[in-house]
């Protein structure tokens, strides 16, 4: 690492271009690793996987390290956000386009064409690129690879590797050191280490990642996996209870407590990778107001989807006798359908006026969805609802919402859209945790008006599309559903105009307060907050 400090502040080249021999140093020893990766794809026969899989890993990770440490130890602490419309790859340009067609192909081939990454089928061994994992899963688990064992761990590898550039990049804000370290810590072992784990200690349990929570872990309540888990012991019974205490009873407090950033930027894989591999392409995602129109559409229809769907197939395996079944689908229907209109009541007795004309579309989606599930309750038998194979249901919401949109396009277009387009526009647990964020959460971001100079770098580098710079202006606080609070737009303010806080309920929403010099109750008005 280089001890001379580099004191130009351009924004043009070549000094935002140009990097430097140790650079191109770093980045051939990680092409060298994905070299290796490639030769595994293409079927080579390497004399011992264990060491060349080693040497792929290591050279990707010590290769993203040293040019990270070089990048950013070379520069004073602060915000690091130069140069990137100036950089092919990050601002659309035809490096980025060919990046988001190798990762998109990779996700279509990890979906839907697995053999061709080399998994054995019928009892074959594995070939290719997942064979070249088999040594590591045979390690921590004893069985081969898996393309999923495969995409968890190049998964947790970028997480890694791309978090500690995070960490040097923005070195000079503790809240993103420690939110990134939070990521880390839980993609390593929680979602990577300890499943695999537990696989040894019980391998019949149907789903054994510790995050069983509905609706991130969409398929919970099928009807194979409350058998599995109901089958798998204590422990399988745990899961399934700790799933629906968390439903119910622990997002909601700690939303309220934290907003949906305790999950969102402190513990989801998919925000982990957002935020730490998909760093470099923040600035890339849209802030026009027909996009956040969509946005607002979209995240809610997959969330109503994703309601139905869930009862659908739970109802599918429920029976019409009650001294067969605890449960009947009558009552389950209406237990649905009470709770949903709890919801609904309560927010419009209690936060109508500040939804405004929300509320109306709240009042449409509710009303379509209390009707789809009478009509799916007075037609539906014991394989089709609404006309459609139960098992197609499930089928739909698995392909063209769990592996389309939340990898293909969640991921593959990272460089295209942004990092943070499943989460804006599709995440069905982002838009729980944003309803509860909006409605009943202490979490909010305020601002100072007086102090803000309009430079934009708030909204610029804001990946859930928010025009943050239009609250800054007015002094106005920052409460909105689809704010994930990653505090980045409070760690490129110049100025210290944003800040993250956790306080009361009373005067968090001041849409209707504008801070201005000539008001004669500013003072006053201040004081209050």
């Amino acid at each position: 690492m280089s001890n001379k400090l580099n004191h130009s502040m351009s924004l043009a080249k070549p000094d935002a271009l140009g990097i430097n021999n140790k650079q191109k140093a770093a980045v051939a020893i990680g092409v060298i690793g994905l070299f290796i990766l490639t030769l595994a794809l293409l079927n080579t026969n390497f004399p011992n996987q264990g060491v060349f899989l080693t040497l792929a890993l290591s050279a990707i990770i010590g290769g993203t390290l040293w040019f990270s440490r070089e990048a950013y130890l070379a520069k004073h602490e602060g915000i690091k956000n130069d140069g990137v419309w100036f950089k092919s790859i990050s601002s659309r340009g035809i490096l980025g386009w060919i990046l988001g067609v190798v990762l998109t192909t990779f996700y279509i081939v990890l979906y839907f064409f697995p053999k061709y990454l080399g998994l054995g089928t019928d009892g074959e061994a594995n070939t290719g690129l997942i064979a070249l994992f088999d040594p590591l899963s045979q390690l921590l688990s004893g069985r081969n690879a898996s393309q999923w064992f495969v995409y968890g761990t190049l998964y947790t590898v970028a997480i890694l590797a791309f978090g500690y550039k995070f960490i040097l990049k923005y070195r000079h804000n503790r809240y993103q050191q420690l939110r990134t370290v939070s990521v880390m810590f839980f993609q390593l072992g929680f979602a990577f280490l300890i499943p695999e784990f537990m696989y040894v200690m019980n391998n019949d349990l149907p789903y054994y990642d510790l995050k069983s929570i509905w609706p991130l872990n969409y398929y919970i309540f099928d009807e194979w996996s409350v058998k599995g888990f109901l089958s798998s012991g204590n422990i399988g019974l745990a899961l399934l209870i700790f799933g629906i205490l968390s439903i119910f009873v622990f997002t909601p407090i700690l939303t309220y407590k934290y907003g949906k950033r305790w999950y969102c930027s402190w513990v989801c894989g998919c925000g982990g990778l957002a935020e730490t591999a998909g760093d470099s392409f923040r600035q890339l995602s849209s802030k026009k107001m027909y996009a956040w129109k969509i946005e607002r559409w979209l995240i809610h229809v997959v969330l109503v989807f994703s309601v139905i769907m869930t009862t659908a197939v739970v109802y599918t395996y429920l029976g019409y006798d009650k001294n067969d079944f605890w449960l009947t689908r009558g009552v389950f229907i209406s237990l649905v359908i009470g709770l949903l209109t709890l919801v609904f009541a309560a927010t419009m007795i209690f936060k109508r006026q500040e939804l405004a004309k929300d509320a109306k579309y709240g009042a449409i989606s509710f009303f379509i969805a209390i009707a789809l599930l009478l009509f799916m309750h007075f037609t539906g038998t014991t394989d089709h609802l609404f006309y459609i194979k139960a098992g197609a249901l499930r089928a739909a919401y698995g392909i063209y919402i769990g592996s389309i949109f939340s990898g293909v396009i969640g991921t593959g277009f990272y460089p295209i859209l942004g990092n943070r387009s499943w989460c804006r526009f599709g995440c069905p647990m982002a838009a729980i945790l944003g309803f509860q964020q909006r409605l009943f959460s202490k979490f909010r971001i305020t601002t100072n008006g007086g102090q803000c100079i309009s430079c934009g770098n708030c909204s610029t580098y804001c990946e859930m599309g928010i025009d943050v710079r239009a609250y800054a202006q007015k002094g106005e606080n920052i409460v909105r559903s689809s704010c994930v609070g990653c505090g980045i737009c409070s760690a490129v303010c110049p100025r210290g105009v944003l800040k993250l806080e956790n306080d009361s309920m009373k005067g968090r929403i001041n849409s209707k307060d504008v801070l201005l010099g000539n008001d004669v109750d500013l003072m006053e008005l201040v004081n209050q907050k």
